[in-house]
């Protein structure tokens, strides 16, 4: 992607990436209309003349459909970055082996990491810009991979990341015969220190836990590397391919 996008999309807007990204794109695309939406408007953020924050109600699809139509009421989208995602909250936690499998949360986690970005996926994709290269991006995990797989565990989350993949997958494939520039990609943050990596912190390599400014920009910097020849893939925040 080379041209500068002028209307951007930014939904899950109160994580640490999402912050992250939301400060590097109002920063360096001034002239462009930043649309953040998360499901409790925080007004304390809004330091940025061109960045709008939004409620949007991530259980009730209604309100998904009418924040696509908001964002692009006057121009359509070139850049959408999708953040949501759960790894661990009260009452769950990743599951270490079989016996730790729980229908309840396999629900939460998928309602979040898959469920939510296909919705999103469905009433945002027809409104990225045709006439120039735009994308869809959604963050992802390399755990999600299954040829990657070599410790097991993290049923839900494993999974539920996996079946984003298929979904990134899946409708690459089905906006290309209506769109052919757009890229629709996964991404690969790394470890990022952020209340979703937390508890899991000491585990992590020297020199692999990483600021969300950090993610941001090297995220940011390997979308700009892509083609619609890359669309349907999920790149890691090096700029490594995932494979599936």
């Amino acid at each position: 992607m080379t041209a500068r996008p002028m209307n951007i999309v930014v939904i899950g807007a109160s994580g640490a990436i999402a912050g992250a990204f939301i400060k590097r794109l109002a920063a360096e695309n001034p002239e462009a209309s930043i649309h953040a939406f998360s499901r409790h408007q925080d007004q304390s953020k809004a330091s940025y003349a061109n960045v709008l924050y939004l409620t949007m109600h991530y259980e009730d699809e209604s309100s998904i459909e009418r924040c696509a139509l908001l964002a692009s009421v006057h121009s359509p989208i070139d850049l959408l970055l999708v953040n949501n995602g759960i790894l661990h909250a009260d009452q769950l936690d990743p599951e270490k082996s079989l016996k730790d499998l729980s229908a309840e949360n396999f629900q939460r986690v998928f309602a979040i990491n898959t469920i939510l970005p296909a919705l999103i996926a469905k009433h945002f994709l027809p409104k990225l810009n045709k006439q120039s290269p735009s994308i869809f991006a959604a963050l992802s995990a390399r755990v999600g991979s299954i040829s990657d797989n070599r410790l097991g565990g993290w049923y839900a989350y494993r999974a539920s990341k996996a079946a984003l993949n298929m979904i990134i997958k899946n409708a690459a494939i089905e906006t290309k015969r209506t769109n052919k520039l757009a890229i629709i990609v996964g991404l690969h943050p790394g470890t990022v220190d952020s209340e979703l990596s937390k508890p899991f912190q000491g585990n992590v390599p020297e020199g692999k836990l990483f600021s969300a400014d950090y993610c941001a920009g090297q995220l940011l910097g390997v979308l700009a590397t892509l083609t619609s020849a890359d669309s349907g893939k999920c790149f890691a925040w090096d700029g490594q391919e995932i494979q599936p």
